[in-house]
């Protein structure tokens, strides 16, 4: 950077913030910080900046901890997003409502989802009692085994 070119106020309020940075660190004292200050303040170009910060370390680049590698992405995100199921019974819903004399059909249709919910959550429960069961017996590394109390209890 040419050292004619003028300083704005931002440029001025930089270097002030190191030499404070300087003088809070042992380099200057306190009458110097006031000098280099005073004349920060009343400095035109940056050559006048420079001339203030030359027998001064510049900042010292901090050491940048080791990046791990991003994990690659999920297998799930990979795979291509299947239609919501919500939206298309909202649909029917809303359809057997504007059918006329179709509150039979929504009816039934909410019977029909009742029965398919009953019956998922049904098969979750005997699907994650196996799971558990088979855990418990042959264990699996990382897996939380159940505690079952003192030998004696058994």
């Amino acid at each position: 950077m040419d050292d004619r070119i003028r300083v704005s106020d931002a440029d001025r309020d930089r270097v002030t913030a190191r030499l404070r940075d300087h003088f809070a660190e042992g380099r200057l004292t306190h009458s110097e910080l006031d000098e280099r200050i005073t004349a920060a303040l009343n400095a035109k170009t940056v050559g006048d900046l420079r001339r203030l910060m030359a027998d001064l370390p510049g900042p010292i680049p901090v050491p940048q901890a080791a990046q791990r590698p991003q994990p690659a992405a999920p297998p799930w995100i990979a795979r291509r997003r299947r239609p919501r199921v919500l939206p298309l019974i909202l649909l029917v819903m809303i359809a057997a409502l504007l059918i006329p004399e179709g509150g039979w059909l929504l009816f039934a249709f909410l019977k029909l989802i009742l029965v398919f919910w009953l019956v998922a959550c049904l098969a979750g429960f005997v699907i994650a009692g196996r799971f558990r069961r088979r855990m418990d017996r042959h264990g699996y590394p990382g897996y939380p085994h159940r505690w079952h109390g003192p030998a004696r209890w058994r």
